[in-house]
């Protein structure tokens, strides 16, 4: 009975510690996800800047997992290349280190204090407040599970059964690095299996070379839930979440033949043995990083080579069915899945016209036509499928959610109009000229195209939660867009006057961009407009009601 009532304490402060590693992952997803989101899908342009990237993600949302999903995602819709993408990896792998290293440092005490703020910051009614609360939940959910964790392992210092159990596998360090794996796996946390482990250091039965192999188990059981989860994406998305199994995998074969001379070379160091498992954890990860850094290129390709592509119908709308217009409100999600598609096409647009504005690739600039085609083929489908949905009888809830899907599809198409019949030529006329802006015309430029590709990331969120807090930041960015459109336009007349070469060559070109996104940003704000209404928050006409005339 004793035994049966410790592995329930066991299990239990497990589960404890899994539901605050998710609560964290919520909560900051609702505070900062759409930031956190952008910040790393424009944070991968060099190699140490991709690696901080998935660094800061990974312990924003203590889950490597979300993390090599969410990059995965990118490399799929062409925003972060292959390569960066491995190094992104590399960088949630230390991350998710550093915060096994954190937890374990005895901070459990701080639990009741952590949980009082969270539940204050959860109460005080704003969304991202809400989200932070969530967050500070879920970390002291964590704290307070170490301590249970603690508590649970206390009878089993003294348990024969235990002792004997661990010298089998200390005499097989690779079936014990298979068991610590799959505690990874099925938990679809490194960090929780790592913490298990340093829960069971103090009852001295575990030596140092089998808690070495543990830990290197862990690190190879949570690389595996991301290749699951993405078993059904393109083969641009498996190729991430697979090649980072094979690092991980190649690190933990080399590793464990190692293991002892790891333990000595760390017995050197002045760290507390009961630290072990974290200090190892952190160890193999960085040395993982360093080494398999520099064959990040060598990687994408050979991953290029083991999943190729799948010939398959672009142009095709892939969640279009007809037989769900007998549940209008599965049809209305797929109608929402296939829109969210066309933004991430006109996303690609987009960035490949910022790029080749940039530096000019001939290559980017080509493809936007044939990515614009496919925004007209999927925005027709998409209308033709909810005017059919509509002529079978919809709630008015669902009539209008029907027509935000198709004003926004048509704003999207609006969107992919100007980008090819205004930017592509633009941007080609730069470079057939050997033109070049002024120093600030370029970086006026510059940032008012990254500030766009923002917008359109936080529209595609608004379009799916509602979120009326990034709505009402929407319509706010709308004003900070015409105010530097504006500014852009004054300074560049003011070069122009001052004779400045540069601009005297671009003049038309400076203006007719800057025209160009200041369009595209409108059509991107428009998502917002039917929350705000509905709020009471936006008036028809920008015209002064008490107006007069004479």
């Amino acid at each position: 009975m004793a035994s049966i009532i410790v592995i329930i304490n066991l299990f239990g402060a497990v589960a404890l510690l899994l539901f605050g590693l998710a609560q964290v992952k919520d909560g900051v997803s609702r505070a900062f996800g759409a930031r956190l989101r952008t910040g790393l899908a424009t944070g991968t342009r060099s190699g140490p800047r991709s690696f901080l990237a998935g660094l800061a993600a990974t312990i924003a949302l203590q889950s490597s997992t979300a993390t090599a999903l969410m990059v995965a995602s990118f490399v799929e819709r062409e925003l972060v290349r292959p390569r960066m993408a491995q190094i992104v990896l590399l960088g949630a792998n230390v991350g998710t280190a550093i915060t096994a290293w954190i937890v374990a440092t005895g901070i459990e005490w701080l639990s009741p204090l952590v949980l009082l703020i969270g539940i204050v910051l959860y109460r005080s009614g704003s969304s991202g407040r809400q989200g932070g609360g969530t967050a500070l939940v879920g970390i002291g959910l964590m704290l307070l599970s170490l301590h249970l964790l603690s508590v649970a392992t206390e009878p089993m210092r003294e348990s024969p059964a235990l002792g004997a159990f661990v010298g089998l596998l200390d005499s097989a360090w690779p079936v014990a690095l298979a068991l610590s794996g799959g505690i990874a796996f099925l938990s679809s946390s490194s960090l929780a299996a790592v913490v298990l482990i340093s829960s069971l250091v103090p009852t001295g039965d575990l030596s140092q070379g089998l808690v070495v192999a543990l830990v290197l188990g862990a690190n190879l059981g949570g690389a595996i839930p991301p290749v699951v989860a993405s078993l059904a994406a393109s083969p641009s998305a498996k190729r991430v979440t697979l090649g980072n199994l094979m690092v991980r995998a190649t690190g933990c074969a080399v590793a464990l033949p190692l293991s002892g001379y790891g333990v000595e070379l760390m017995g050197v160091l002045p760290l507390a043995p009961e630290r072990l498992p974290v200090n190892a954890h952190l160890a193999f990860n960085l040395i993982l990083a360093v080494a398999a850094w520099p064959f990040s290129r060598l990687l994408s390709r050979l991953m290029s080579r083991l999943v190729p592509d799948v010939a398959q119908v672009e142009d095709a709308p892939k969640y279009l069915d007809p037989v769900e217009f007998s549940t209008p409100v599965v049809a209305l999600a797929s109608a929402t899945r296939e829109t969210l598609g066309v933004g991430d096409l006109i996303e690609r647009m987009l960035v490949r016209a910022s790029e080749s504005f940039e530096q000019y690739e001939p290559a980017k600039l080509k493809a936007i036509p044939a990515l614009e085609k496919r925004v007209d083929s999927l925005q027709q489908a998409v209308k033709v499928y909810l005017s059919r949905l509509g002529s079978q009888g919809l709630s008015e809830e669902n009539g209008r959610r029907a027509f935000v899907i198709i004003d926004y599809v048509i704003n999207l198409e609006h969107i992919g109009d100007i980008i090819e019949k205004g930017l592509l030529p633009q941007l080609s006329k730069k470079a057939s000229h050997g033109l070049k802006f002024s120093e600030d015309g370029y970086g006026e430029l510059k940032k008012l195209f990254h500030l766009t590709i923002d917008n359109l990331r936080i529209a595609q969120t608004i379009f799916v939660t509602r979120d009326f807090n990034l709505a009402h930041q929407l319509m706010e960015v709308k004003v900070e867009v015409r105010r530097m459109e504006k500014q852009s336009s004054g300074r560049h007349l003011e070069r122009l006057r001052d004779g400045r070469i540069e601009s005297l060559q671009t003049s038309s070109l400076h203006l007719d961009i800057l025209r160009d996104l200041k369009r595209i940003n409108a059509h991107i704000v428009s998502v917002a407009h039917p929350i705000l209404e509905e709020s009471g928050l936006l008036i028809e006409s920008r015209l002064r009601t008490n107006a007069t005339i004479d």
